[in-house]
């Protein structure tokens, strides 16, 4: 673990990173690809290394998609003419954050709040580019000695559903609240936009379902935020978290995600 001179905040993420700042490769689609295939990528990469996928026209990156625009899609047309009908060009999002190695969080988080996405990609040259997402700035946390403690977080409004909730109610305070996660009521359960996607790809992208929206939640499993007791530092913190597949932790009553970690690291 390294202890710099410098506050975190200060540095640079070339500082802070080094090698590893450029050691995530950038997964791609095609701007004409169908909206199907893309999906089937998120739900093979959301919440492992990347948030979003790149979208390319031939060489050229030209913006992102990731859960989000899944979700907004479904929740307008819930059918299997949205994976169908539909191609990637038509729903993604023409805002791509690059930045260099010079950047420092700051900026990085700066520029995440503006579009409202944790992705950005760092120019490799030759067209190849490497992606910077909330699980990248979590190995600061891991990195370094930090002794800013959960306690410290603030609190949020926690976004809550009930047991007798559709995937229309879910998706709905998905997009009213700008969320990708959502605790089940009274407890430590929770979905997020990947449970509900892998659900729409075993469901043969909605082929044979009349409107997912009036779907009941209760037919898939849910996950379990990671419960903590100890007011433990954003080191330890984000040790734990970076090792959670589905990274979302409760401690007391807060509810403490990757974005929480990574403002928090801005600020030290």
């Amino acid at each position: 673990m390294t202890k710099f001179n410098s506050v975190i905040s200060n540095l640079s993420l070339g500082e802070l990173l080094g090698n590893s700042l450029t050691s995530t490769p950038c997964v791609n689609v095609r701007k004409n690809a169908k909206v199907k295939v893309v999906t089937g990528m998120l739900v093979q990469y959301l919440e492992t290394f990347t948030d979003s996928v790149v979208v390319r026209d031939d060489v050229k990156p030209i913006g992102v998609i990731g859960g989000r625009e899944i979700i907004q899609g479904v929740y307008k047309n819930p059918s299997s003419d949205f994976f169908e009908m539909k191609i990637v060009e038509e729903i993604f999002d023409k805002r791509l954050n690059v930045i260099t190695a010079d950047n420092d969080i700051k900026e990085l988080i700066s520029l995440w709040k503006d579009v409202g996405r944790a992705f950005t990609v760092i120019d490799m040259g030759n067209n190849d580019y490497s992606v910077i997402s909330v699980k990248k700035l979590l190995e600061i946390g891991v990195n370094n000695t930090l002794e800013f403690r959960i306690s410290e977080i603030p609190k949020k409004k926690i976004i809550t559903f009930d047991k007798n909730a559709t995937f229309g109610d879910i998706m709905k305070l998905m997009l009213e609240n700008r969320t990708r996660k959502i605790l089940l009521e009274g407890t430590n359960q929770f979905i997020n936009d990947r449970i509900i996607i892998e659900t729409m790809e075993k469901m043969n992208y909605l082929l044979d379902v009349e409107n997912f929206l009036d779907v009941p939640v209760d037919i898939v499993s849910l996950e379990n935020a990671k419960m903590v007791s100890d007011n433990l530092n954003l080191s330890e913190i984000s040790k734990i978290m970076y090792d959670l597949s589905q990274p979302l932790i409760i401690h007391e009553d807060r509810v403490i995600s990757p974005w929480d970690i990574c403002m928090a690291l801005a600020k030290n």
